[in-house]
């Protein structure tokens, strides 16, 4: 394992739509297991592919490390089968805009299907935290940053925080 270089914005490779992952090969492993400690050391709570210049559709999560429940999870090729209608306001932060937090609306819970390191093909419901981490991360894949979710103003303000 080795930590990776995680991209800031404005690179070019975070507004760039990923590409699936056709094989699970010794090289996705790693990238996992890099984006994994990688994630950790930031510290973060998620972290996608091209956060560390991979254009693959990979994220990594493990929303309740820093309460002491490590559970570190790997998503490859997923996607949202379904969102609720229900949205709510919450404040995120990103590994690729450190130190701003913008507020993001998002559906309050989304059916995320995904392959597992394993190859398995797992359906599961995100509610909470969860929910807006996944969704989050799932953004990064189709090049798409916090910024990216806010009014003209609100982004303005974001952008001008972040070049201070």
């Amino acid at each position: 394992m080795s930590l990776r270089e995680i991209v800031t914005w404005p690179d070019a490779r975070l507004s760039t739509r990923c590409d699936p992952v056709d094989e699970i090969t010794a090289e996705i492993r790693a990238q996992a297991e890099d984006m994994l400690e990688t994630m950790y050391a930031a510290p973060g709570r998620g972290l996608a592919a091209p956060q560390i210049g991979v254009l693959n559709r990979m994220f990594v999560t493990d929303v309740s490390w820093k309460e002491g429940r490590p559970d570190p999870q790997v998503y490859i090729n997923p996607e949202i089968l379904q969102a609720s209608e229900t949205l709510v306001d919450g404040d995120e932060g990103c590994l690729s805009i450190p130190g701003v937090t913008t507020r993001i609306t998002r559906p309050d819970s989304v059916h995320l299907v995904w392959t597992s390191l394993e190859g398995a093909r797992i359906s599961q419901v995100f509610t909470g935290f969860a929910a807006a981490c996944v969704q989050h991360e799932l953004d990064h894949l189709n090049g798409i940053v916090t910024l990216d979710r806010l009014s003209a103003e609100d982004r303005a303000r974001a952008e001008a925080e972040y070049a201070a």
